[in-house]
């Protein structure tokens, strides 16, 4: 092993691996390499040959650096490449292995750039009900929002709120066929591009999700929809899958509508489910689909 000069605020590292002598280590066994120094810091390179993890293939190299010199407010950008005898970069596999190791270290006074937060400035804005311009009522609730957000993220309420659709001119709109709980959820996605947690989501989580889909759905929120659906997915049980296979159905989810066909074709699961309401449903709705199931399971 050796470095080369350092540079200013860098430095570099053959690091060399000879098979031959290195060959009976294990998954997790490191080989290091001597200290070298990078920005005025000490560094290693640990290098496990059979790759870190105890449940790994055994078939991939781990490659790391170590900052020796006591510090925690050091930065620094790490690089390894594989090189070849002739001193061209290579990613072949080789008994002898020479690896060149760079780092460069970053002026840790240099101001971090903070995490982006327009999500949660639009939250707020949600939240506060500042300058809204247009309201819901949903199931007797009454939410409040802002016509140029809605707008921006959904094409149907673009239409409704600047088209000629009479809706355009009014300052509140009453909403059917959509649950209170699901619409506030809905609106908060529209705000945040995200959903709350599972725990705040309520409980039975499938049936919000259901109401999340239809409302995504309905107006058009591609990106929550597919949410919804795997989410969904995760969540098939003896008690729901009926009913979410009616829903997958009814608005074109064909990944969930997989999965629950999945689900139903274990017999055992078939026989609990055909006794839930879901699947009385299901019939009453799909009768074919719930035919086919049966002579999926040899009913």
């Amino acid at each position: 092993m050796r470095t080369s000069s350092s540079m200013l605020g860098s430095g570099f590292l053959e690091f060399k691996l000879n098979y031959a002598q290195i060959h009976h280590l294990g998954i997790g066994d490191v080989v290091s390499s001597e200290s070298f120094s990078a920005g005025g810091f000490l560094w290693r390179i640990n290098c496990y040959p059979r790759g870190d993890k105890v449940d790994g293939d055994n078939e991939h190299l781990s490659i790391y650096l170590q900052l020796l010199t006591k510090s925690k407010n050091v930065r620094a950008i790490f690089d390894a490449s594989v090189v070849c005898r002739d001193g061209t970069l290579s990613s072949s596999d080789a008994l002898r292995v020479t690896i060149l190791c760079g780092v460069i270290v970053i002026d840790s006074t240099l101001p971090v750039p903070p995490q982006p937060d327009l999500a949660s400035h639009l939250g707020h804005l949600l939240d506060s009900a500042l300058g809204t311009d247009v309201s819901f009522v949903v199931g007797g609730e009454v939410f409040h929002a802002h016509r140029a957000v809605l707008a921006a993220r959904s094409p149907v309420l673009k239409a409704e709120l600047f088209g000629a659709m009479a809706d355009a001119a009014m300052p509140s709109i009453t909403l059917h066929d959509i649950e209170p709980a699901a619409f506030k959820v809905m609106l908060q996605f529209m705000y945040t591009d995200a959903l709350p947690s599972d725990d705040e989501l309520g409980d039975p989580l499938t049936e919000m999700m259901m109401h999340l889909l239809v409302a995504a759905d309905r107006f058009a929120l591609d990106r929550l929809k597919v949410i919804c659906e795997l989410k969904l997915c995760e969540n098939v049980s003896v008690q729901t899958v009926a009913s979410v296979l009616v829903c997958a159905e009814t608005y074109g989810c064909p990944k969930l509508k997989r999965e629950c066909m999945d689900f139903f074709a274990v017999k055992r699961n078939f026989m609990k489910a055909v006794a839930t309401d879901g699947f009385l449903m299901l019939l009453q709705k799909f009768p074919t689909l719930a035919v086919d199931l049966a002579r999926t399971v040899g009913l």
